[in-house]
């Protein structure tokens, strides 16, 4: 069995997903690992006109500016350990675009973030961490964030 040496880290700024950074920048500096770190911008896929709001073009070029800005930050803070590699930041369909960026990569491992949502919050919203799960060709470790880090 080969130990990871490619690590992928789908961000979505919440405390789960720094939490699974953590533990994947620890996880590779014991492996001699990178860790490729992305986040996906989701985009509606309802038409602008059943949203009822239209997203400017500068409208979306500030929601990506934003976006890089706090990833570049959040991403900054542990450059210092060696392990980072790649930063990605896309737009579209997370579920698709976190297995697309694996397959990039050729990451062979992916730490993600888990809310651990039950019930209606769940299926209203689905579960991206479990679909990586059932669709991913390598392993996946989902990370839930200690209590009290929410």
């Amino acid at each position: 069995m080969n130990l990871p040496k490619t690590i992928l880290v789908p961000i979505d700024f919440s405390a789960f997903s720094e939490y699974a950074l953590d533990y994947a920048v620890s996880l590779a500096t014991k492996l001699d690992a990178k860790v490729h770190v992305l986040h996906v911008i989701g985009i509606p896929t309802l038409g602008v006109q059943e949203l009822g709001v239209a997203v400017s073009a500068s409208m979306m070029d500030q929601i990506v500016k934003d976006n890089q800005s706090a990833l570049d930050k959040l991403v900054d803070a542990r450059r210092s350990t060696g392990v980072i590699g790649d930063v990605m930041l896309r737009t579209g369909d997370a579920r698709d675009l976190i297995l697309q960026a694996r397959e990039e990569i050729s990451a062979d491992l992916i730490v993600m973030g888990t809310h651990g949502r039950r019930g209606v919050s769940r299926a209203l919203l689905g579960s991206v961490a479990e679909n990586v799960v059932r669709a991913a060709p390598c392993p996946v470790l989902t990370i839930r964030a200690p209590k009290g880090t929410t």
